[in-house]
C-alpha cells in the first residue's frame, strides 16, 4: 500500500495540470461557458467547441484522472493524495462555466428554437462549418485511412440525426441511462448530447428541471442525471483517451467527420414532420432540410448570421491559440 500524500492541501491542489494564473482561469472558464451553451442547443456539441479551443486533449485527460486509483485513495481517507492525482483545478474551473451557461441559458435556447427557429440554426450552421474547418486543419494527413474515417464518421453523424425522437418513461432508472448517453454524446464533437436527449425523448424533461432546479422531485431528476453522467464520463473518456494517444490522426479524421455529418440536423430550413405539445403549444421536434421557399430579408439575414457564426469560431480559434 502506498504512503499518503504528505503535503499540504496547497501543494495537493496544485499537484496535477490545470490553470496557475487567475488570467488562465477565467480564459478556461470562458471556454467552459462556450461549451455549456452549445450543450443546450440540440444539435451544437460542446465537444465541438473543446476541439476548437485547444482543450479537448486536456479534457479527455482532466475525465481520466478520475479513475479507480482515486476512489481507492478516498476510502483510505488520503483525501489530499486523490486530489493530487484529480486534474481538479482544471475540472473545476471548466465545469464552472460549463454549468453556468447551462443554467442561464436553457430557457432562452427553449425559446429561440421554439419562437425564432431559423434564425438561431443559421448562426449555428455557420458555427459548425467552421468549426469543420479548423479541426480538418489538424489532420496532418489526408490520404488512406484517415479519408475512410472521416468518411465513417459522417455515415456515423448521419444515422444517428436521422433517427427518430420517441416516447420514453421518466423513471429513475431511465433517467440514469439518459445521463450515461447524453454525456458520452457531450464529449464527442459533432454528436449533441442534448439531440441524444431530444431522440431518447428527454430533452423538455431535463430542461424543464433546469429552470426550476430547487424543486424537491427537481433536484432528485437532476441528481440522478449527473449521476449517469458521472458513470459516462468516467468509462467513455478512457476510450477516447487511449484513441487519441494510439490513432492521434485516425481519431481526430472520425471526429471532423462527425461534425460534418451533423450539419443536415443544423440547416435552418426543414419540412415540419413531427410535433410535440408542449404547455398548450405546437412546437417542432422533427424536420427534413429543405431548400427555403422564398429568398426575401429573412433569408438574407439567415445567411448573415452563418457567416457570422462562422467568423465568430474563427476568433475563438484565435482567441485560443494567442491565449495559452
Amino acid at each position: 500500500m502506498k504512503e499518503k500524500f504528505t503535503g499540504t492541501w496547497k501543494a495537493a491542489f496544485f499537484e496535477s495540470p490545470g490553470p496557475v494564473t487567475v488570467k488562465k482561469a477565467v480564459s478556461l472558464a470562458l471556454k467552459g461557458i462556450c461549451m455549456g451553451s452549445a450543450d443546450v442547443i440540440p444539435g451544437v456539441s460542446g465537444g465541438t467547441i473543446a476541439l476548437i479551443t485547444g482543450i479537448y486533449e486536456d479534457l479527455i485527460a482532466a475525465l481520466r484522472s478520475l479513475d479507480i486509483k482515486m476512489v481507492q485513495k478516498v476510502f483510505r481517507l488520503d483525501i489530499k493524495g486523490a486530489l493530487a492525482d484529480v486534474h481538479i483545478r482544471f475540472l473545476l474551473t471548466l465545469f464552472s462555466g460549463i454549468i453556468v451557461a447551462i443554467l442561464s441559458l436553457a430557457q432562452l435556447m427553449n425559446y429561440l428554437l421554439h419562437h425564432h427557429p431559423v434564425p438561431i440554426w443559421s448562426l449555428f450552421f455557420g458555427l459548425i462549418v467552421a468549426s469543420i474547418l479548423v479541426v480538418g486543419k489538424q489532420v496532418t494527413n489526408w490520404l488512406g485511412k484517415a479519408g475512410i474515417c472521416f468518411l465513417a464518421g459522417i455515415l456515423a453523424a448521419a444515422v444517428i440525426v436521422n433517427l427518430i425522437p420517441i416516447k420514453t418513461p421518466e423513471t429513475h432508472w431511465f433517467i440514469f441511462l439518459c445521463g450515461v448517453v447524453a454525456i458520452c454524446a457531450m464529449i464527442l464533437p459533432g454528436i449533441s448530447g442534448a439531440f441524444i436527449l431530444l431522440i431518447l425523448g428527454k430533452y423538455e424533461f431535463i430542461t424543464a428541471t433546469l429552470k426550476n432546479p430547487f424543486l424537491v422531485q427537481n433536484i432528485i431528476v437532476i441528481l440522478v442525471f449527473c449521476l449517469g453522467c458521472g458513470v459516462g464520463l468516467a468509462g467513455f473518456s478512457r476510450v477516447l483517451n487511449y484513441l487519441l494517444g494510439k490513432f492521434h490522426n485516425l481519431t481526430l479524421a472520425f471526429l471532423a467527420g462527425l461534425i460534418t455529418g451533423s450539419l443536415m440536423k443544423i440547416w435552418p430550413w426543414k419540412e415540419i414532420l413531427e410535433t410535440q405539445v408542449i404547455r398548450g403549444k405546437a412546437h417542432v421536434i422533427w424536420g427534413r432540410p429543405i431548400m427555403p421557399d422564398s429568398f426575401g430579408s429573412e433569408f438574407y439575414f439567415a445567411i448573415a448570421l452563418m457567416a457570422a457564426g462562422f467568423l465568430g469560431i474563427l476568433v475563438i480559434e484565435r482567441w485560443a491559440k494567442v491565449e495559452v
